[in-house]
Formats: structure tokens, sequence, C-alpha cells
């Protein structure tokens, strides 16, 4: 299962964070910082997969990007339980996500995420729900975006 998906620059700075599972904001901070910190520290020749705190985190960059997905075992199994997430999975997770925007905006980067805020958390969440991936049709994920935005533009013609 998801826990967090975090889109984060070569600085550091989180552009979006999208958790699925309860934490307080204090831990949000802290848990960010430190696996943001790591991320950025490895060596291109390193793997992508690393644990930390219970948390296996699969990260990939893109262009000036980095979008880091933590799983953790599913809430329903057993306390201790292993967390048996496909790692590969989550990297073509990842790819589809990207592919995604990039078929959205164009080629995807850094600003069209800071000014596009909500229309990538509503891509994300037509995705992922509940921390489980539930779509990764393009086309599919794409059409209510769509939709939404030629009912906006008819909107805007309303009122002129």
């Amino acid at each position: 299962m998801i826990s967090f998906l975090l889109m984060v620059n070569k600085q550091g700075q989180t552009r979006l964070s999208s958790y699925y599972e309860w934490i307080s904001m204090a831990e949000r901070t802290a848990l960010e910082s430190e696996i943001i910190r790591k991320c950025l520290s490895r060596s291109e020749l390193q793997c992508s997969f690393l644990e930390y705190r219970g948390y296996k985190v699969i990260y990939r960059r893109y262009a000036s990007l980095f979008f880091i997905v933590g799983t953790k075992a599913d809430i329903n199994s057993v306390e201790g339980a292993e967390n048996n997430e496909n790692e590969l999975g989550m990297l073509e997770f990842i790819h589809a996500l990207v592919e995604t925007m990039d078929r959205w905006a164009g080629s995807i980067c850094e600003l069209d995420i800071m000014y596009q805020l909500e229309q990538v958390h509503f891509l994300l969440d037509e995705m992922v729900m509940n921390g489980y991936i539930v779509e990764t049709n393009k086309s599919s994920i794409l059409r209510p975006l769509d939709l939404m935005e030629r009912e906006s533009h008819k909107a805007e013609g309303m009122f002129r």
C-alpha cells in the first residue's frame, strides 16, 4: 500500500505531497525532510530503493524533479507484517504517472506542478485511491480532466 507520494525539486523543496495514511504534521515534516535528504544525497549509480523508518522508499528522478513513493505493509495485515510491495511495480507506477502528466501538460516541469497544483492532485487522485493504484490507463485518467477544462471554458464564455 502506498503511504505517501512526494514530488521534490533538486534543491529539496517539496512541490507536491499526498498522504494516504494519517501522520501528524510534525511527523510528516520530519519524515519528508529526512527522506528527501537521503534520496537527494544518493548518487545515480546507487539503487532507487531504500528502507527507512519501516517504509520502503522508491524514488526516480525525471529532469529536475524527484518522484518519491513510500510504501508500508497493508493496513489490514497483522502488526509487524512484512512489506511485500513490488519495488519495480512502484517504479513502473512512477513512470506511468510521469507519462500521464507529460501527455496532460506537454513536457511536465516544476512550474506546471506549482501553477496547476489542483489539477495535478486531481490527476493523482484518478490514479491512486486510499493508497492503492486503481488506474494506469492514460486516456481514462485524462478524460475527467479534459471534461473539467471544457466546462470551465464554457463557463468563462457565458460571462463575457
